[in-house]
């Protein structure tokens, strides 16, 4: 069964709303996607934190899914990671839960450090899937740009201001996603995917959320860096030991530029660690989030 046990809801934001799936019982952790999928994708992971004695919450992020962002008018950076993040943690509030552990994929990795960066009180724990720091990856592209752009080409495309390619992609989006090696993921889930992808309302959020990464986000990551902000809780660091990742950085050593209680290792697998690797990612969460701090 697709997330059998978990209670789908819909938590108001504002003038908008959040779409969630809920289970288990025990010390929360929040779940967080990446780019351009939705909480479907933590489908295999989140029933064993579930069964391991957590409370579980998986999240659309801001205008992804089903999640449909609050009127923004007076908000400056409506798709920044500290927007997104502050988003999720009155999320979790709304839920009952004023302390919690989170984990994220890919883009949503992105909201979940910045959100132990800016509500140290809240954030518990935290595990980054198959990512460093913006500002350490746009670093990285300063450096050796054309090696980046041939592998990450969508970190520039997407961050394009205007809306010359967002017309593209909300035009036929099928184009653009999805269209091969899809094996990895459920049913359920990859529709959920291309039905939220049909929209261009989702569109608009995947490019104001790239948009951001190239611009505030890289620029609160830098101002942290040099105010010589960390990360206070503990960190699990985990990527694709197949991927770009870690031919690119050494993983934790980056982390541990961020943070002083780090650990992480790769896993035999592509980018989507949750879906292609389920039971090594449950495996070392349920492992982290039941470990004593330093």
């Amino acid at each position: 069964m697709f997330f059998e046990g978990f209670e789908l809801r819909y938590v108001p934001v504002g003038t908008g709303r959040v779409r969630v799936r809920v289970g288990g019982e025990g010390p929360p952790v929040l779940l967080l996607h990446g780019h351009p999928q939705t909480h479907a994708m933590w489908h295999l992971v989140a029933p064993r934190l579930a069964e391991a004695g957590h409370t579980v919450v998986a999240a659309d992020l801001r205008g992804y899914g089903e999640s449909v962002p609050p009127a923004v008018a007076g908000e400056r950076h409506p798709y920044s990671k500290r927007a997104m993040a502050a988003e999720l943690v009155a999320v979790m509030r709304t839920l009952g839960h004023e302390e919690f552990a989170v984990a994220g994929h890919d883009r949503g990795g992105r909201v979940a450090y910045r959100m132990a960066l800016d509500h140290p009180e809240t954030v518990t724990r935290l595990a980054v899937l198959d990512i460093v720091p913006t500002s350490e990856t746009w670093a990285f592209a300063d450096r050796h740009g054309r090696a980046f752009g041939r592998a990450f080409p969508h970190w520039f495309y997407l961050a394009e201001p205007g809306d010359r390619l967002e017309r593209l992609v909300s035009a036929d989006p099928d184009s653009w996603y999805y269209l091969k090696e899809t094996e990895q993921f459920h049913p359920d889930a990859l529709a959920d995917y291309r039905r939220c992808l049909h929209r261009p309302s989702t569109v608009h959020a995947i490019f104001e959320d790239y948009r951001a990464g190239a611009g505030i986000d890289d620029l609160l990551d830098r101002a942290d860096r040099a105010s010589g902000r960390r990360i206070a809780c503990p960190v699990l660091s985990l990527w694709s030991a197949r991927g770009e990742l870690p031919g690119w950085f050494n993983v934790r050593a980056v982390w541990r530029r961020w943070a002083d209680q780090v650990s992480g290792y790769g896993i035999d697998c592509g980018h989507y660690l949750a879906e292609e690797a389920p039971d090594e990612t449950a495996s070392a969460l349920t492992q982290f989030l039941a470990e004593e701090p330093i």
